[in-house]
């Protein structure tokens, strides 16, 4: 039994909240483009990584990009470059100049591992004890079950969805909809724990689900909703919504 009367399910984003990439692609980023010359404070770089969150919520330059480059990978992670440079502060003209070396490398020399941190491994067969249905939903194009199993994930979640198998990716409510069905549920008993404040909390609220935002970095001080910085955090969190 859930201690929460109120609460019976928590859905999980899944890349950047269960599952990360260390090191971070905005790291090598950032760093790569000190050595070209481009000089970056702390709130340079906060702004470069609020960017992407806001990119990745299948904003319109996203969907333009998209569209623009399908047939070209290549271009697609050039123009995503010129667009990163910008938003940490490069001129456009110092921007168009590097983005093609800079992707370069990025393709070239970023090989991340993929982890599970430890307060996700402490907390998971907690909440599963405690008796909240659990799943995953994830604005990924393609079905991730592979990589839930390889991490040894799979076991604590009922379904995984992702946006492109039903083609409706958060912030849009469809998703978070679609999972509810799925789970026999209503808005009102679920949570969704995610990192992206423009997708995750945006999107489950819009859906009617409590958003609680993972901010371990505090990227988003002024967000609106149940901020946890560790997943030590989420289940006494969920307790006292």
């Amino acid at each position: 039994m859930t201690s929460n009367n109120h609460i019976k399910a928590i859905f999980f984003d899944l890349d950047g909240t269960l599952r990360h990439s260390v090191p971070e692609g905005g790291q090598i980023f950032d760093e790569y483009v000190v050595s070209l010359g481009l000089p970056l404070s702390g709130e340079d770089r906060l702004r470069g990584m609020r960017w992407e969150y806001l990119y990745w919520a299948n904003s319109t330059d996203l969907r333009d990009d998209l569209v623009a480059h399908t047939a070209d990978t290549e271009k697609f992670w050039v123009e995503y470059t010129r667009r990163r440079l910008i938003a940490v502060g490069a001129s456009p003209e110092w921007a168009d100049e590097r983005a093609s070396a800079v992707s370069m490398h990025m393709g070239e020399m970023y090989r991340p591992e993929s982890i599970v941190p430890e307060d996700v491994q402490r907390t998971l067969p907690q909440l599963k004890e405690a008796g909240y249905y659990m799943a995953v939903i994830s604005n990924r194009e393609k079905p991730f079950i592979d990589l839930l199993e390889s991490h040894k994930l799979s076991p604590f979640f009922e379904f995984s969805l992702a946006a492109g198998e039903v083609d409706i990716y958060k912030p849009e409510p469809g998703i978070f909809d679609h999972a509810l069905k799925r789970a026999k549920l209503t808005a009102s008993e679920a949570v969704y724990v995610g990192d992206n404040y423009y997708a995750d909390v945006i999107g489950s609220r819009r859906a009617g689900l409590l958003p609680v935002l993972f901010d371990p970095n505090g990227i988003f001080p002024e967000a609106d909703c149940v901020t946890i910085k560790s997943f030590d955090e989420l289940k006494s969190a969920i307790e006292v919504i």
